[in-house]
Parts: structure tokens; C-alpha cells; sequence
């Protein structure tokens, strides 16, 4: 009977449970990391944040029941849907929000059909190391820039000193905390270092307590349910304006697999399959449409909490995932959380996304990527470049990211370019002549 595979290099493997009282720190953590994000497209939207955090953990629950608890990821409120949904929130409110969300849903579960149809072969021909180290490295750092405005311009757009000081100290504790804490604290510096950045923050006088003070200690969020609290139509609109991005998400999550493959060494695209992946992710979007909630997709924030600590538990997500539907009641602590201020996720941002670019540099040393070849070098480059810059797509009212543009690209060079340049092929024939 064979064994069953364990990362030697994890601290706690996919299917292993940590004690009660390490699993509530450790999803606690990741609850922290997915939370600034996952109520943030809500709050620019319009919608109940603490809807948005309910329905993220119910959707990650659904999406590890799903792919058989054998995938270590969370599921949050997507940003490639903020454009459309804004514009639905002026015209349809939010039962076309909701019908655009369930179509997306839709499109992945479709997709996942097709690929249980056909397999997942092809991925390894489309998506060799040359494409998906560049892949990797770019969902890290496209979101640079998102981590550097967090962590200098404050609330009136203005360069702020005093968040950049905030951001780097952030930074520069959970630093050490990774390298010098051991025991239970080494596997939970990214909380600790929010709360010392909290801490910073509050000296700094950047923190707003009134309304955490204003909150109720219990408040059910203003759910949206279907045939309860509004009367469901046909929105057209919503459908063909929401439905499409599907793809660009679904690229994404691809590319964040790609990413967890690396760091667990399994490959999820095989067991539990994609189309299992993509199923959950979908289903959860569904899920998100009958409560009140946006479309979600799978973070980069918690795959960088998963690189940096190295525990990969399922357990520890879905121990975030139902900390998330928790705190979605206690208005206080939701408010408390909604507080931290922007420089604190900045700092801790720059570490998290810098470790998922640093994977995607791993990949390509470990498989050896010869750029010495013109072949590597042209799908290597034109991936980072586009993808970093986000050299989007726009066709109408549809914008395909610099993420999706980059990996469409990459994987089409893959597929259509020689092993070798012309060039190559003549200089190695005249040393071979030579020999």
C-alpha cells in the first residue's frame, strides 16, 4: 500500500490538523490577510462588507468540500468585477449584481465540465516552467503597486510621510518576527506583525476608533436573498457585462494553482482535478449571489501567508473561513478589523506579495530555464513586462487585465514558437561543421 505523499518542507502538510489553540491563531492570520481586500471591493461598490465576509467563508468551505479538502485556498471578493458592478449599482442595484454573479458562477461550472470532459493533460503542454515562473512572479508583483499606494497615499490622495514610516515599520517587525521567533509565534508573524503595525498606527495617531465605538457588539448583516428581500428579474445587461470576466478570473486562478502547486510540490491541476477547482470557485460565486455578496475568486494575500509560514493546512483555512462568517455578526470586531489602517496591509503586502513573485523566480531556477535560448527569452520578457505593466484589453465596457493578456500571450508563444531561432540553428550547424 503506498504512503501518502508529505511536503517535507511544510511546517504543517495539506491534510494535517494543528491543536486547537495553534488553529485558531493560524486561521486568525489568514483571516486578517484575505480581510482588507474582501471588504474593500464591497465598500467601493456599495454593498453590506459584512455580507461580503460571510459569504467569503461560506464559499470557502464549499470550495474545500468541493475539491475534497485537498487544496489550500480562500475564496474573496474578486476586484476584476468593481468596473460593472459599479455601474449596475446606478441602474439595476443589486439584484443585477446578483444575476451578473450567478452567471459568472455559471461560466465556471460550464468550463469545469468541459475540462472533466477532455482532462488536464494539455496544461502541462500550455503551461511549461518558461510560462508559469513568469505567470507567478507577475500575480506578485502587478499588485506592487497596489501595496506602495497603501502605504503612502492616505484617505485625501495625498502623499503621507507618516503612513510610509507606518508601512516600512510594519514591514521591518514582521521581518524579524519570520527570522528570529520560534515555536507557535514563527508560524503566526504576519498577525503579529499586524498587530505591532496596529500598535505603530495608533501612535502615529492615523487610527479611527469612533466607529468601533459606534458599532453594536451583534448585527446581522443586511442580507440579500432572492424572492425575500427583492423580486428577481432578467437583467440582460448584467449578464453579458459580468459573465465574460469569468475568464479573465478564471485565468488568475489558474495562475494562483500554479502557485500552490509549487509551494505544497503536488499537482492540484491532476487530483483533485480542475475542473474541481474551477467548479468550487464558481459554486462559491453562486453562493455569494444568494446572500447579497460579490463575485469571489481565490486570494493571493493567504497564498502568500501559506509561503511565508509554511503551513499549508486545509484545516487552518477553513478555520478562517468560519472566523470570517463569525465576525460578519459581531459588528465590533468587524469594525475593528475594518480600522486597520492602509500603511499597516501595505507593509504587510509588500512581504506577501514579494514572496509570490519570489515562487515564481524558484520555478524558474529549479527547472533550469535556459535564457540563453531566444525562445525562453521572448516568452519570459513579454510576459513579465505586459503582465506587471497591466497592459489591459479594453473592448467596450469589457477590460481584460495585463494578468490575462500576459497569460493568454505566454501561452500562445509556447505553443507557436520553434525549440530554437533560426539564428541558433545556423550558429550551432557552422560549430558543428567546425567539430
Amino acid at each position: 500500500m503506498a504512503t501518502q505523499f508529505r511536503n517535507p518542507d511544510a511546517v504543517l502538510d495539506v491534510n494535517e490538523r494543528p491543536s486547537t489553540g495553534k488553529w485558531i491563531g493560524l486561521s486568525i492570520q489568514h483571516m486578517f490577510a484575505m480581510f482588507g481586500s474582501t471588504v474593500l471591493v464591497p465598500i467601493l461598490v456599495g454593498l453590506n462588507p459584512g455580507i461580503a465576509l460571510f459569504s467569503s467563508g461560506v464559499g470557502t468551505l464549499m470550495y474545500l468540500l468541493i475539491t475534497k479538502g485537498k487544496i489550500p485556498a480562500y475564496m474573496g471578493s474578486s476586484f476584476s468585477f468593481i468596473v460593472p458592478m459599479l455601474a449596475l449599482m446606478k441602474t439595476t442595484g443589486y439584484p443585477g449584481i446578483a444575476q451578473g454573479t450567478m452567471a459568472v458562477g455559471a461560466v465556471y461550472l460550464i468550463v469545469s465540465i468541459l475540462v472533466s470532459l477532455i482532462g488536464s493533460d494539455w496544461i502541462d503542454k500550455a503551461l511549461p516552467p518558461i510560462v508559469v515562473g513568469p505567470i507567478v512572479m507577475v500575480i506578485g508583483l502587478s499588485l506592487a503597486g497596489t501595496a506602495a499606494k497603501q502605504a503612502t497615499i492616505n484617505a485625501h490622495g495625498n502623499y503621507d510621510l507618516k503612513f510610509f514610516a507606518v508601512a516600512l515599520l510594519t514591514l521591518l517587525i514582521t521581518i524579524g518576527f519570520n527570522m528570529y521567533l520560534k515555536g507557535f509565534m514563527s508560524l503566526v508573524p504576519i498577525l503579529l506583525g499586524i498587530i505591532a503595525g496596529y500598535i505603530i498606527a495608533v501612535l502615529f495617531g492615523i487610527v479611527d476608533f469612533q466607529p468601533v465605538m459606534d458599532a453594536p457588539w451583534f448585527k446581522v448583516p443586511d442580507f440579500q436573498v432572492p424572492f425575500v428581500t427583492y423580486k428577481p428579474g432578467l437583467y440582460w445587461g448584467a449578464i453579458l457585462s459580468m459573465a465574460p470576466i469569468a475568464f479573465v478570473t478564471m485565468t488568475e486562478h489558474m495562475g494562483h494553482i500554479m502557485v500552490l502547486n509549487k509551494l505544497t510540490k503536488r499537482n492540484f491541476f491532476k487530483d483533485p482535478g480542475l475542473h474541481r477547482t474551477l467548479a468550487g470557485d464558481g459554486t462559491a460565486s453562486i453562493i455569494a449571489a444568494f446572500v447579497g455578496g460579490p463575485p469571489v475568486t481565490s486570494y493571493g494575500e493567504n497564498i502568500g501567508v501559506l509561503a511565508i509560514t509554511k503551513v499549508h493546512s486545509v484545516w487552518v483555512l477553513g478555520g478562517a473561513a468560519f472566523f470570517a462568517m463569525i465576525f460578519g455578526f459581531i459588528g465590533k470586531l468587524s469594525a475593528l478589523i475594518q480600522s486597520i489602517p492602509a500603511p499597516v496591509i501595505g507593509g504587510i503586502s509588500f512581504l506577501l506579495f514579494g514572496v509570490i513573485a519570489s515562487s515564481g523566480l524558484r520555478v524558474l531556477i529549479d527547472k533550469q530555464v535556459d535564457f540563453d535560448k531566444k525562445r525562453n527569452l521572448m516568452i519570459g520578457s513579454s510576459i513579465l513586462v505586459i503582465g506587471i505593466g497591466n497592459a489591459y484589453l479594453q473592448l467596450g465596457q469589457y477590460q481584460f487585465s495585463g494578468l490575462a493578456i500576459a497569460t493568454v500571450l505566454g501561452v500562445v508563444l509556447n505553443l507557436v514558437l520553434p525549440d530554437k531561432a533560426k539564428s541558433e540553428l545556423e550558429l550551432e550547424a557552422q560549430q558543428n561543421a567546425k567539430a
